[in-house]
């Protein structure tokens, strides 16, 4: 009887979920916004549908951990280890600074002094799953700014657990320096036993594992399901250990292949995240405390943004990576709600500021998300005030006076090392422009002309010259982009050639549209065969004329074929 109930709770809710998803697509938005109002829904406020809260929270946890550890499969340790100092002096300034006004702010409303840090300590936390999946989703996870604040989450995870000790030790009587000192040893070990597992055991079965897709999906489930349980066992969260668990295997060849097995998966157990965090958000109680939320939530979506822009600026980052990695922190955690309860359980704090930090979570995880879609809108709109926050001298972005290419490669990851070769081999001088800093060391120790930044910063295309530019070459996917980059090229240098790459038929039609000498398809022709035509054709725009043409037929009839079927 109860499987039959948790599969009609779980198969009602799924149903529900897939309506309130279909009408957030249909309005244009955010889908997490959609599975938060779902979970709210399907809780006992509206129409009490979820009654096994338990095993939903296990779903929830799987999809935490397996969101994290594909994460970790796409990262790497070098990455972290020179994002370090940002990394730590960032989460130091902005945990230390938001807890700080936090209390101040809570001791206004006449908080006590220990709840008054609770709740500061809440409102410095951010939601790793809401930052890390709308990254992922924008497919930005490579980007500096994305891995700072990857980083800063660790760090506020760590923070989290000792508040958790804090908590325990408070409620107990026991000593929390001991507790603490063990939880470090436990970590310590831990990690090293995983690095010596990773490095000297786990190569050994590379061709065992790549011999069979069922072997290397259980193997990826069981080490990255299994490391979560181990690190929160240890006393860490499953965030760090599915995390760790990923970038422990992110140098294996298979890793890439893990990752893909494992995304449809995460998709359906992060769902139900979202949703089983929007049924623990149980709208009572809430008219009491509406101001003082309202106070909170301008501190986490003012004062915390604030505290990462400065910080960054001093340390000599872009005002660009500096404004995303501070939208991106511009909510709380989900730990913030936990950490409440816990808090209001042992008798720490109040209903009061539990109820105060939940309507602040639910203004926060809106709020966020919408300002995470529309950052690069919001960033062209402040780019000149934001001039405060950065340094006239920027880090990663120290650039001598560029020489003229007459090529110009943008992005290296999807097919740029083939133009590579072709450009080499044509004997002709160019510069790859990537945003990706782990890319461009790549490229640097191959002594290849770099240029790190984003393509759309209007400053690095008066640097790239781009007016002078014979042949631009983008394996960037991202239609905006390659809109915007089309566009320009057609306005400020119509003789360029500008070849681009998506993954639709129709985008491709549009791109044709804004001037684009030739668009790559994936399942048309890829970057091996262009290439080659570029070694034949040069940089007459006249010869891709024919070849545009001959695609411009195929895409009619293929963008036709689409339309019918839909």
């Amino acid at each position: 009887m109860h499987e039959a109930s948790l599969f009609t709770e779980l198969s009602v809710v799924v149903a529900l979920g897939a309506i309130i998803a279909a009408l957030m697509h249909r309005f244009k938005q955010p889908l997490i916004i959609g599975h938060i109002i779902t979970g709210i829904i399907a809780g006992p406020a509206v129409l009490n549908i979820i009654h096994d809260g338990n095993t939903f929270s296990v779903f929830s946890n799987i999809g935490v951990a397996l969101l994290l550890f594909i994460i970790g499969l796409e990262l790497s340790i070098k990455v972290f280890s020179r994002l370090g100092p940002v990394v730590f002096t960032t989460a130091v300034a902005q945990v230390g600074s938001v807890t700080l006004v936090g209390m101040l702010t809570a001791r206004l409303f006449h908080f006590g002094n220990l709840e008054s840090f609770i709740i500061g300590l809440s409102l410095a936390l951010s939601s790793t799953i809401i930052i890390v999946k709308l990254f992922n989703d924008k497919k930005e996870m490579t980007r500096l700014y994305a891995q700072i604040a990857v980083g800063v989450l660790l760090i506020q995870d760590m923070v989290a657990t000792g508040g958790k000790i804090f908590l325990a030790a408070k409620s107990q009587g026991s000593g929390s320096v001991i507790d603490v000192a063990l939880l470090l040893g436990r970590g310590i070990l831990a990690t090293v036993l995983l690095y010596m597992v990773s490095k000297y055991v786990l190569p050994r079965f590379t061709r065992a594992l790549e011999s069979s897709k069922e072997l290397l999906l259980l193997f990826a489930l069981g080490w990255g399901l299994g490391l979560a349980t181990l690190f929160q066992k240890v006393g860490f969260s499953i965030e760090i250990g599915a995390l760790f668990a990923g970038v422990s295997l992110a140098s294996l060849p298979y890793a890439r292949e893990m990752a893909s097995r494992l995304k449809p998966l995460r998709d359906f157990f992060i769902v139900i995240f979202f949703i089983t965090l929007g049924h623990s958000m149980v709208p009572s109680k809430l008219g009491s405390v509406v101001l003082p939320a309202l106070v909170f939530v301008l501190v986490v979506m003012i004062i915390k943004p604030l505290s990462v822009l400065t910080t960054m600026g001093l340390l000599g980052y872009t005002k660009r990576a500096s404004f995303k990695t501070a939208v991106a922190m511009s909510q709380v955690s989900e730990f913030s709600l936990v950490f409440l309860f816990a808090a209001n359980e042992a008798g720490l704090a109040s209903e009061k500021a539990r109820a105060a930090i939940t309507l602040v979570a639910l203004i926060t995880f809106a709020g966020s998300t919408y300002l995470m879609k529309y950052d690069d809108e919001i960033y062209s709109q402040l780019e000149e005030k934001l001039r405060l926050f950065e340094r006239h001298t920027t880090k990663l972005e120290q650039r001598s006076s560029l020489q003229h290419f007459p090529i110009v490669l943008l992005g290296y990851r999807k097919g740029g090392a083939e133009f590579i070769r072709t450009f080499q081999n044509m004997k002709k001088r160019f510069v790859v422009v990537d945003y990706d800093p782990e890319a461009i060391e790549v490229l640097e120790r191959q002594q290849i002309n770099t240029l790190y930044g984003d393509v759309t910063d209007p400053e690095l295309i008066e640097e790239l010259n781009l007016e002078k530019t014979k042949l631009i070459v983008s394996t960037i996917s991202d239609y905006n982009t390659n809109k915007f980059l089309a566009h320009w090229l057609n306005t400020k240098n119509p003789g360029a050639v500008f070849i681009c790459n998506t993954d639709t038929a129709y985008h491709a039609a549009r791109l044709y549209a804004e001037g684009a000498a030739y668009v790559m398809l994936p399942h048309f022709i890829g970057s091996e065969k262009i290439s080659n035509f570029i070694k034949r054709s040069g940089f007459s725009k006249t010869e891709f004329h024919k070849f545009r043409e001959k695609h411009l037929q195929y895409l009619e009839s293929h963008y036709s074929e689409e339309s019918a079927a839909s």
